[in-house]
């Protein structure tokens, strides 16, 4: 999570559907009604991922709205967008999703010092059981606290 960045938009469903390996922090590049568009919140990361090509990183299915004040210029709301990473970062993810399974998916969007960040994870998907373990999970938590609550009354 960023620090001291206001966070934009998140993929929740990505930490329900994917094991989060690791993350990397991204710059993104965008046109000025992106930016202004993103100001406003108006971005969607479900069903986004990033693929490498040619050794860049680029980020497909990420739904950013047009801009309401825009003119005959504003974007295309689900173009693909390239990744700012350094070339280590880049090889570093090019080993990473060689592996079987494995896949880049973008976890949030935010501002940090003005600029605009993606949080990208290398995921592994879950099956359902680890779905069903991980609401299971949850659920006892939640039913343990409850509990606490109650006795320290």
């Amino acid at each position: 999570m960023p620090e001291g960045g206001k966070v934009i938009v998140q993929n929740r469903k990505a930490r329900h559907d994917y094991f989060i390996e690791e993350t990397f922090e991204a710059g993104i590049a965008l046109t000025g009604t992106e930016v202004k568009s993103l100001r406003l919140g108006r971005a969607n990361l479900q069903d986004s991922y990033a693929v490498i090509k040619d050794g860049e990183v680029f980020i497909q299915g990420m739904h950013i709205s047009p801009y309401d004040q825009g003119n005959r210029f504003n974007h295309d709301p689900l173009r693909v967008r390239k990744l700012l990473l350094n070339r280590y970062e880049i090889n570093k993810l090019i080993g990473l999703t060689q592996k079987k399974g494995f896949t880049l998916i973008p976890l949030s969007l935010y501002f940090k010092k003005g600029l605009v960040k993606v949080e990208l994870a290398v995921c592994r998907g879950k099956k359902l059981y680890d779905k069903r373990q991980d609401i299971a999970r949850r659920d006892a938590a939640r039913e343990i606290d409850r509990r606490m609550k109650e006795y320290n009354r």
